[in-house]
């Protein structure tokens, strides 16, 4: 059980070096849906860690699939999102993880026998 907790909610780095903009960030990355599933990305666990070093940030994100038709429009969207709350310049990374659903906050409930 331990263990699926460490996958659902990743640390970010940033939880330790900028611990009073983390839910500014996570409130921002609220507002990035991706418009087939209908559920914003930190739903999704797609942000897997978020760095701010003095010039600049990053984001490590992955997708529900390497296919997915919306990527550039989700990876641009949180890359603006983060970089308007922190004030620097932020690159988004895609991660080498593979997603699963187990990676979703807290139990999040999706009919996924729809697609």
């Amino acid at each position: 059980m331990e263990e699926e907790n460490i996958i659902n909610h990743p640390h970010w780095d940033v939880e330790e070096t900028h611990a009073d903009k983390v839910e500014e960030i996570r409130n921002a990355f609220r507002k990035v849906r991706d418009p087939e599933i209908g559920m914003d990305i930190i739903q999704l666990g797609l942000i897997r860690n978020v760095t701010i070093t003095d010039e600049k940030a990053g984001i490590d994100m992955i997708l529900t699939t390497p296919y997915c038709p919306y990527a550039p429009m989700l990876m641009e969207s949180a890359r603006k999102k983060a970089e308007a709350v922190i004030g620097l310049p932020t690159e988004i990374r895609y991660g080498r993880e593979v997603w699963n659903q187990s990676m979703m906050e807290d139990d999040t409930s999706f009919n996924w026998g729809l697609f």
